[in-house]
């Protein structure tokens, strides 16, 4: 009879196991703006390094991939040297045995149809190519491109009010997005090369909970232009806040009783209080932004008239109507949109679900905002049906396990079939069929498909559809602004090419997405509004940012933010997260690199670094 051991890892194989983590780091924080060639020859040499050497293309054909590919970046390729290139990668990925030959191939493939500028710009000129910059990769990825290590810098010193002045340069709205910002920054960060990304939301938190009431710079002389903004949310007002710095004469017309679009509509005050809002539009409008409620443009006022009346004008209507799921019985009573639901919870009209049953189609973060939202109104049980699994929900996982942890139940893998009335009329029943994952999508994503199991049959009392918004653009189309598929169409500078100075921006142009990259809309129309204008101004800061620090940064965690415990949140629309001690604040602002100093510029040119 043969024993039973079981064999424990050795020092060699927890060193390997550390060496892949370290690999993973560096790739996770390989910032925008690497040399794709350079960043090509990496990977095959990962690759190679995997190989078994049993079949010939893996261990002859990338070893020659590596060597034409050294001889681009170090100025020996010639363009027949791009074709030996392609011609050899597609013969190893015909011909390899295994996926690392297969994709190491394909990948090479793929980088000389992306990028071949880069290719022949290391060919031709011996350099990387000379439009690509390497920025700091967290400002990079912030859609504002707020100077992030240098608020980091100033929080570190105690400046807080001189830390949200440098971020309103660029951002209008610091407390909204220190509390709900989606953090897109974060994701590139290049600590995580050593431990784990900085917690710049929860940085920006401390800043704007410790600044005090922070002035606006002061306003341009007056220049005589006047701006219409059709539509009072973030890139509206964004909008209209660096138009009025520059001097411009600002009027905001909103349809609804209150400024703020889906930061007020669509964000529950759990998440985002309104008062705290209220300190954005406060100092917004401290600007000298003139403001008209209520006002339907298309019902009350054209946008032709708004035209002829103002010399310029930006549309900023944002994705304010819900989209149908297209099953029998969505027009039975109690199925209600994600966007009614929390644009009434937005007016204070909040619905009574005491001791129902509710379902809540969808997998973003509406989604969740309704889930936790119906949790708080008093439902008896919430349960959240996605047709496809947790992994692939779209909704942050802090929000998903925020849901879960407060007693709403998730159903993965079942697609909504119809919904079953009684004789009334009443949603009672969502019927659905469980789904089996599938194929992954060009964009990475896994499809479901229907499997071969039999409906199901889910209770409820209320139904709440959050799948996504539209855009309300009849009244524009009609007026001859550019629509397609619901979507109004904009150049790159945000003009409107039918209708000479009129511009558009935000979720109107680009669908849902998310506050930050709204916010960067406005900004970006500001600019180029000004310009139609005949003027260049410039929004400077005076804020001084305090010098790098020599010192070395040891390995240290992040710390993260906390909120209350599930029992004491989830029965009513408090604030749940708590933000950080002083004493965290200042260890996280430490544990920046300060990478805007160190580090960044450097090209390849031949072989060589150019600072």
């Amino acid at each position: 009879m043969s024993r039973l051991r079981i064999t424990t890892e050795n020092i060699a194989g927890q060193t390997v196991d550390r060496l892949y983590a370290d690999i993973e780091r560096r790739i996770v924080a390989s910032p925008p703006g690497l040399c794709p060639v350079d960043l090509t020859l990496s990977f095959l040499k990962l690759c190679h390094a995997q190989t078994c050497g049993k079949c010939v293309p893996c261990r002859v054909g990338l070893g020659q991939l590596q060597n034409l590919i050294t001889d681009v970046l170090e100025n020996k390729g010639t363009r027949d040297t791009l074709a030996l290139i392609e011609n050899t990668a597609q013969n190893i990925k015909d011909s390899a045995d295994c996926a690392i030959g297969y994709e190491a191939a394909n990948m090479v493939l793929r980088g000389l149809s992306g990028f071949r500028d880069d290719y022949l710009e290391h060919i031709d000129a011996g350099k990387c190519n000379f439009n690509l910059n390497q920025p700091v990769p967290c400002v990079a990825l912030c859609p504002a491109g707020v100077d992030i290590p240098g608020y980091i810098s100033l929080i570190g010193e105690e400046r807080y009010e001189d830390a949200v002045k440098l971020i309103r340069k660029d951002n209008p709205f610091p407390t909204a997005c220190a509390l709900i910002c989606e953090h897109p920054c974060e994701a590139r960060c290049r600590r995580n090369m050593l431990d784990s990304s900085i917690n710049i939301r929860g940085l920006k938190r401390f800043a704007v909970d410790h600044a005090g009431v922070v002035p606006i710079p002061l306003c341009e002389a007056n220049t005589g232009k006047k701006v219409a903004i059709v539509g009072g949310g973030p890139a509206g007002l964004s909008a209209a806040y660096y138009l009025a710095l520059m001097g411009h004469e600002v009027v905001v017309y909103e349809k609804r009783a209150k400024l703020g679009g889906m930061l007020r509509y669509g964000i529950p005050s759990y998440r985002f209080p309104r008062e705290r809002l209220q300190e954005d539009i406060d100092a917004i409008l401290s600007a000298g932004v003139k403001v008209n409620l209520g006002v339907n443009i298309g019902e009350e006022i054209t946008i032709k008239s708004l035209r002829e009346e103002y010399d310029a004008v930006y549309i900023a209507i944002g994705a304010h109507t819900d989209k149908k799921v297209g099953i029998e019985g969505e027009e039975s009573k109690g199925v209600i949109s994600a966007v009614e639901m929390l644009k009434n919870i937005g007016d204070d009209r909040m619905p009574d679900f005491t001791g129902k049953k509710v379902v809540v189609i969808g997998g973003g973060n509406v989604a969740m905002d309704c889930t936790r939202s119906a949790k708080r109104l008093g439902a008896a049980k919430v349960t959240i049906v996605y047709r496809r699994r947790k992994v692939d929900m779209t909704a942050l996982p802090d929000e998903v396990e925020g849901a879960i942890a407060e007693g709403c139940e998730l159903i993965d893998l079942m697609a909504p079939v119809r919904i079953e009335a009684d004789k009334q009329g009443r949603a009672n029943a969502l019927v659905v069929k469980p789904q089996i994952i599938g194929k992954i999508s060009n964009s990475g994503r896994a499809n479901a498909r229907d499997s071969m199991e039999e409906e199901k049959k889910i209770s409820a009392d209320i139904i709440i559809v959050a799948i996504g918004q539209g855009i309300e653009s009849r009244h524009f189309e009609e007026n001859g602004v550019p629509v397609k598929r619901g979507i109004i169409r904009a150049m790159a500078d945000s003009e409107v090419t039918e209708i000479p100075g009129v511009f558009a921006g935000g979720d109107c142009v680009t669908g849902p997405a998310t506050v930050i990259r709204a916010i960067a809309a406005g900004k970006v129309a500001a600019a180029n509004i000004d310009n139609y204008l005949g003027f260049n101004h410039l929004i400077g800061c005076d804020v001084e940012i305090p010098a790098a620090r020599l010192e070395d940064r040891p390995v240290c965690a992040r710390i993260n933010l906390r909120e209350k415990e599930a029992s004491e949140r989830k029965d009513n629309f408090d604030f749940i997260e708590y933000g950080m001690t002083r004493e965290e604040a200042c260890q996280e602002a430490s544990r920046c690199l300060r990478c805007d100093h160190f580090g960044y510029g450097v090209f390849k040119g031949g072989r060589v670094a150019i600072w």
